[in-house]
This record gives structure tokens, C-alpha cells and sequence, in this order.
């Protein structure tokens, strides 16, 4: 791992945002572990969180995208650190997000900030992804704004997931929409990490039920 990734896996778990018990994902899968932003609760906080993807991004993809968008409503704050965090490392990027629901008042439509022009290339950065039900539901949104390029996809966590098929849900997305997706971490990264960071501080002592109930939901839903 690379020390970002590292600080950023310690960073999940002394905010609370990874957890483990029982969950239910949007995707449907009963899960015993779950990434849940909404845990991100002070400034600081989402100033780290901008810092990690901004350092995922500038791995992984350098400054080969426009604009960064973030789906409504875990990708709006994300969305904007993110666009602070690259401003920072000298790529003052444009930023959007969509509503929920059309806007008939005002400036009307559904996509705030940056106005979507032809040519665009456009990056999503989103929280975590299971089957890719979320992606598949943004990108009509931004194809039908402008005829934009997708320039990628991050997400914080690769959950290593299949989507549709037997394949991981970035691998379907990548080939499904010829974009670049990439996480910061994924789930061989944490896990490997808590066996690591045993006792230490914000680390869980994971049960060997868990501990099986992980190895169980990965030998039915992880991809190939």
C-alpha cells in the first residue's frame, strides 16, 4: 500500500465511518461490514477526506479530466472537498452535483454549480459502490446535460464486489461506460490492514464470527 492509503484506512476507522455488524446495502446484499460517510461530522474531517482522494486522483489519473461530479446527496460534500483539496495541489478544478429532484424555480434543472458543456471531461467521485446501481443511474443524468466524456470513476472503498455478472462492479463499469475507475483502498487493503493493526488504538478486534461471516458474504458475492 502506499502511505495515503494506509492513513486513509486509519482514518475510516478512527471516524467511524467503517463499521461492522449487520447491514443491508443499496444494492440488497446483507453485508457485515459498511462504509457509511455520513459519519464524517466536523470540517476537519472532510478536509482529510478531500486530501485522500485528491491523492488517489493525482495517482491514479493526474489532471486528465475537467470537472468532478458528485451524486446527490454522499457525493455533494465529497465532490467539494475533493475540488478544495485539488485547488491546493495547483488544479483549480470545476466542480457539480445534481438534486434529487427537478428544480422548476430559479435557474431550474437539476445539476448545480459547474454548467456541463460538450467536450467536458467528467470524473464521479462517489463513496463506495456495491453492484454499480448508483453509476448506473448518474451517468444518463450527465450524458443528457452535454455530450461530456467520462473521464473516470473513484470511490473511496472497493468493496471487490461481482456487479451484474461475475466480475467486480468498477471492472463491469469500466467496460460498460470505457472510463478509468479506481478506489482509494479496497477490501484486501482493510483487511489486511486490521490483521496488521491488531490492539492498537480505533482498530476493532474483529470476532472469529465475524471474521467468518466476512470470508462467507466474499465467497458469495466477491468477484472473480
Amino acid at each position: 500500500m502506499q502511505d495515503y492509503q494506509s492513513e486513509f484506512i486509519g482514518f475510516l476507522l478512527e471516524t467511524g465511518a467503517l463499521t461492522f455488524g449487520d447491514f443491508t446495502t443499496k444494492s440488497g446484499r446483507k453485508t457485515p461490514f459498511f462504509l457509511n460517510t455520513g459519519l464524517y461530522r466536523t470540517g476537519s474531517q472532510l478536509e482529510r477526506l478531500g486530501e485522500f482522494y485528491a491523492a488517489a486522483i493525482q495517482a491514479r489519473l493526474g489532471m486528465n479530466f475537467d470537472v468532478i461530479f458528485g451524486p446527490a446527496y454522499k457525493g455533494i460534500p465529497i465532490v467539494v472537498t475533493t475540488a478544495q483539496a485539488l485547488s491546493r495541489h495547483a488544479h483549480d478544478v470545476a466542480f457539480c452535483f445534481d438534486r434529487k429532484e427537478l428544480k422548476d424555480h430559479g435557474e431550474g434543472g437539476t445539476l448545480v454549480g459547474h454548467k456541463l458543456k460538450d467536450g467536458d471531461r467528467v470524473l464521479i467521485v462517489e463513496d463506495v459502490t456495491t453492484a454499480g446501481t448508483s453509476i448506473r443511474e448518474t451517468v444518463p443524468k450527465l450524458k443528457a446535460a452535454a455530450k461530456v466524456e467520462l473521464a473516470g470513476l473513484i470511490v473511496s472503498v472497493d468493496r471487490q464486489e461481482k456487479g451484474q455478472g461475475e466480475r467486480a462492479a468498477l471492472t463491469e463499469l469500466a467496460d460498460e461506460f470505457d472510463m478509468t475507475t479506481f478506489p482509494i483502498v479496497n477490501l484486501d487493503q482493510i483487511l489486511t490492514y486490521l490483521k496488521a493493526h491488531q490492539g492498537e488504538e480505533n482498530v476493532p478486534e474483529l470476532s472469529e464470527d465475524l471474521w467468518a461471516r466476512i470470508e462467507n458474504y466474499r465467497a458469495k458475492y466477491g468477484a472473480e
